[in-house]
């Protein structure tokens, strides 16, 4: 490693899954280890693209493969929010069906349809803004680009 890459910055990079169901309500995921819930997902780790990232962390997280559809959004986060600075990938997927899902009892606890207030009541206002914009993307088929859940 050359002096220079050393001095790089070094970002987090997380991926994550838009699964809703058909009245777009999003899956959430309540982790052992913290007080918010998620969606299925995780850290992106070396060599791992956000993709195969979100792939195998659904598999860990939910018990079976998800399809991965598009890229709904990318949100930059700054140094101040949850565990700093980085950069959060949400796709979207096929249908799912929910009676698959096997919850790995030392990581999840449980698991939610959640629709707005839900969403609001369990995530924080800046990932609850990140899930509400990938839900917009989804409905829209586009894309956006968001820096602390706003869009920019």
């Amino acid at each position: 490693m050359t002096e220079k890459s050393r001095e790089m910055p070094k970002k987090r990079v997380g991926a994550g899954v838009a699964i809703v169901d058909e009245n777009l309500r999003i899956l959430l995921v309540e982790p052992t280890y913290k007080d918010t819930w998620e969606v299925p997902g995780g850290m992106v780790e070396l060599d791992e693209s956000p993709r195969e990232a979100v792939r195998r962390e659904c598999r860990e997280e939910l018990g079976f493969d998800v399809e991965i559809g598009r890229l709904l959004v990318i949100d930059w986060v700054d140094q101040g929010r949850a565990a700093g600075e980085g950069l959060l990938f949400i796709y979207a997927t096929g249908p799912v069906d929910a009676s698959h899902i096997i919850l790995p009892s030392e990581e999840l606890r449980s698991w939610e349809w959640c629709d707005h207030e839900a969403v609001l009541a369990r995530v924080q206002d800046f990932k609850a803004r990140r899930l509400f914009a990938a839900l917009d993307a989804l409905r829209n088929g586009t894309f956006l680009e968001l820096e602390n859940g706003n869009l920019t």
